[in-house]
């Protein structure tokens, strides 16, 4: 039979796990509003029973605390990460998406339909007294607002990319960041759980860290036990399948300045993103999700129109002719000057380019490789790429609209204006114009003679294709919303407006301003209809982005929510749950004391009365 103390023993363990379960429920309640928190409970079990010699065979010892674990769902972990990287994701679009609606804004009174009618009034106001040099002027005036507008407008798109760029750069140090404090904190419980029990609250500060990397990019966790039962976990975690942590190791973002532009209007310097391991990192991919993905989207986003075309270019070629494009518009083509060209999936860098005419009127591009370049291979109608499909309406996007714009409303009014001569009786110069980036020289939009029979319709001015000229030829091309501009000699003397087409017949003559006038509501100059419907129609798809942004960003916000209601109704502290576990524990702690002192006499009466 058991010992006499035997039920001192049994009541000390009842005591000891009622006291363990007290401070277990405090801890919780101190830790109630702490964020990332996770409810610890007690885990107790009977201790293992003894056989003693009597009819009834085994005897129970007590109660044994096995551990205080955490009440948390891995389920719902994973379900809460995965809505966190696409809410990251949504919130950040409309944040950028949202600053680029403010730009385009047409509440404000310097908006384009105010600036752009002022402008036509203006040559309204020409064409009723052509000689008034007060009337000349205030075209001249308020042509350059307009230019001064898509100015403004190339100015804050590319502060915008310029921000997002920044914040890539911000992001990648923060997962570097939280990607060690996640293997030290890994190194820590291993420490700690090798020889028994949990670091619980160790765990929690992971697990929290983990729920804010899932916002930056879409993130996998896998823990498993190494070895037997020795309280070791191996902790690895995956950014968008690439390996991060692994255990107490742990892998850093490197940002990279991009040497080339993708997009002509790109900022220099634009980053890219590679692993201090070696392993590439993959910008585009369609599962990077999170504020990555959106700041990528939002900083290189051209709505899938790079520039592509085919070429039976062959091994040892320093020249890629490229032909089947998807660019046939001068007015359209937004390649850098120089850059990256990939042809058959292979890279080269190209100096220079020059666009010919073909028989049928399609165009035919030529690129010049870089001094010590040449094709590695043949490319039997291979295909070409310059810069990369991403698929959403960024930065670039938005830029070439306007690059579009200028440089087709520049071209038609220019083609109008030249027909006629000014007050001098000299032919009328082009009105609007473009600077060059090196030597700030205005063009002369136009073509040599050796172009014209070369059939040239563009040389990038780089590489070989550099044409030795007084004349400062360019294409329309060249003209972007950011150099867009009144030509300064026209500027500064307003009468050099061509408003008749012949001086001749009289100088109040104002046919070639009518005709100018006549541009404002042409339905054929863009596809959209007007100059005025092209804006118009991009203010709107900037408003439906940005209205989608905000609806996809709110319904994630939702979704999120309730999911983390749900996460929170299994390892949440619940204040009225914690007082009842208090009041139980007591409960039980005063049960086992009353057993303690029911002992203490039987032993008084054993000990100090029996032998009487």
């Amino acid at each position: 039979m058991p010992n006499t103390f035997f039920g001192l023993s049994i009541a000390k363990s009842g005591m000891y796990a009622s006291m363990a379960g007290v401070n277990t429920t405090a801890h919780n309640i101190s830790n109630a509003e702490k964020e990332g928190y996770c409810r610890q409970l007690v885990s107790q079990q009977a201790s293992p029973a003894i056989r003693i010699n009597s009819s009834y065979g085994m005897a129970g010892s007590g109660t044994d605390v096995t551990g205080v674990y955490q009440m948390r769902d891995e389920y719902y972990d994973v379900k809460y990460r995965d809505n966190t990287s696409l809410q990251g994701e949504y919130y950040t679009k409309e944040h950028y998406m949202t600053e680029i609606e403010n730009y385009f804004n047409e509440i404000r009174l310097e908006g384009f339909t105010t600036t752009y009618n002022s402008f036509y009034d203006s040559i309204q106001e020409l064409a009723k007294n052509p000689s008034d040099l007060t009337a000349r002027t205030e075209v001249t005036n308020f042509g350059q607002s307009l230019c001064d507008y898509f100015n403004s407008l190339s100015i804050s798109m590319k502060s915008i990319q310029e921000e997002c760029n920044f914040e890539i750069k911000n992001q990648a140090d923060r997962v570097n960041s939280l990607s060690q404090q996640i293997a030290a904190l890994t190194k820590q419980i291993n420490t700690l759980e090798v020889n028994g029990g949990f670091a619980n609250d160790l765990r929690d500060e992971r697990n929290l860290l983990i729920d804010e990397l899932s916002e930056i990019a879409n993130i996998d966790v896998e823990e498993r036990v190494v070895g037997d039962g020795v309280g070791v976990t191996s902790y690895v975690v995956r950014l968008d399948s690439q390996l991060l942590v692994d255990t107490y190791t742990y892998y850093e973002l490197v940002t990279v300045p991009q040497e080339n532009r993708n997009h002509m209007s790109d900022i220099d310097g634009l980053y890219e993103l590679k692993w201090s391991n070696g392993q590439s990192f993959n910008s585009d991919s369609a599962t990077l999700g999170g504020n990555l993905a959106a700041l990528f989207a939002v900083r290189d986003g051209n709505n899938g129109e790079a520039f592509r075309g085919v070429t039976d270019a062959k091994y040892g070629d320093t020249k890629v002719t490229v032909t089947s494009t998807n660019a046939n518009l001068v007015d359209k083509l937004n390649i850098p000057t120089h850059g990256v060209i990939t042809v058959s999936n292979r890279q080269y860098d190209y100096v220079g380019f020059q666009v010919t005419e073909a028989a049928d009127g399609s165009y035919v591009y030529e690129f010049e490789l870089a001094e010590g370049q040449s094709l590695t291979r043949d490319s039997d109608a291979g295909a070409v790429i310059i810069g990369k499909d991403v698929d959403y309406k960024g930065i670039p996007y938005y830029m070439a609209q306007l690059n579009e714009f200028v440089r087709t409303f520049s071209r038609v009014f220019n083609d109008v204006h030249t027909t006629g001569e000014d007050l001098n009786g000299e032919a009328g110069l082009d009105f609007f114009n473009g600077i060059h980036p090196v030597t700030g020289e205005e063009y002369v939009f136009g073509r040599s003679e050796e172009d014209i029979q070369d059939g040239i319709v563009l040389r990038s001015n780089t590489g070989s294709y550099i044409e030795e000229s007084d004349i400062n030829y360019g294409s329309y091309y060249y003209v972007t919303a950011e150099n867009f501009r009144v030509t300064s000699a026209i500027y500064t003397n307003p009468r050099k407006i061509a408003a008749a087409s012949e001086i001749l017949n009289g100088i109040e003559n104002s046919d070639v301003a009518k005709e100018l006038i006549k541009l404002k509501d042409d339905t054929d100059i863009f596809k959209q209809g007007t100059p005025e419907a092209f804006m118009q129609t991009l203010v709107s798809e900037i408003g439906i982005d940005t209205d989608k942004a905000k609806q996809f960003n709110q319904n994630q916000q939702d979704i999120c929510a309730s999911i983390q209601n749900q996460r929170i109704s299994i390892s949440g502290v619940d204040s009225e749950e914690e007082a009842m576990n208090l009041i139980r524990y007591q409960n039980t702690y005063n049960l086992s004391a009353k057993a303690v002192s029911v002992m203490n006499e039987i032993y008084d009466r054993l000990i100090n009365y029996l032998g009487a």
